[in-house]
């Protein structure tokens, strides 16, 4: 089937795009803090359900585990749509609309009354899905950002940001994936708008950068 064959949803679409949802409103920050007997990030730092924010808990293995998580759930999404979906009559358009259901699942989670994290790490999961070297350009750039600047939020929303400028040059001419990376470096953005007030007014915690514990009301 054509990648212009269709602008709606098909059935197999469908089933695909709610599988990847699901999949994405698993929060591994929450998950691998409750097993790893943290406290949960939702009550610290941001409270964002992300890894930087389970960073600030000084717990550097929690990080990275949560880092991998949600970064292969979008990896995963994808590269399953591209390899079983077609079968079923999947083509491009509808592994554009997985791609999308999964970042959505991390940033509105149907298992946590739908509050999540910012999607970057599953948003670069998803970007490796859709082509090698868009995910390692994104990567890259987030990379440089971060060691230059510190700020994970500026890291974040230039590296995705930038997503469809790579993908213009790294994606097939034409294809609806194109689109979704602007939609979902729009979404990253979105969820990125109260970190932006905050770098603007030198408010941001850098990377590394622990919460600061609650004040005591008695003092």
């Amino acid at each position: 089937m054509s990648t212009t064959a269709h602008a709606l949803m098909t059935p197999p679409d469908f089933f695909f795009t709610c599988a990847a949802y699901v999949l994405g409103s698993l929060s591994f920050a929450v998950i691998v803090s409750k097993l790893m007997g943290i406290e949960d990030p939702r009550s610290y730092g941001s409270k964002n359900p992300g890894a930087t924010n389970v960073l600030r808990s000084g717990n550097k293995a929690a990080a990275v585990l949560t880092l991998l998580g949600d970064a292969l759930k979008g990896l995963a999404a994808v590269l399953i749509a591209k390899m079983f979906g077609p079968q079923f009559g999947v083509d491009a358009a509808g592994v554009a609309w997985v791609a999308l259901a999964v970042v959505a699942g991390h940033m509105w989670p149907i298992f946590f009354n739908f509050k999540g994290g910012k999607g970057v790490a599953t948003a670069m999961g998803v970007m490796f899905g859709l082509n090698l070297l868009l995910g390692f350009a994104v990567v890259l750039t987030w990379l440089l950002v971060a060691f230059i600047w510190r700020y994970s939020s500026l890291a974040a929303m230039l590296s995705l940001g930038l997503s469809p400028l790579f993908g213009a040059f790294l994606l097939p001419r034409g294809t609806p994936q194109l689109g979704i990376t602007l939609v979902i470096g729009l979404l990253v953005f979105y969820r990125h708008r109260d970190n932006l007030i905050k770098l603007l007014t030198r408010q941001e915690k850098k990377i590394g950068e622990k919460a600061r514990a609650p004040a005591d009301p008695t003092q």
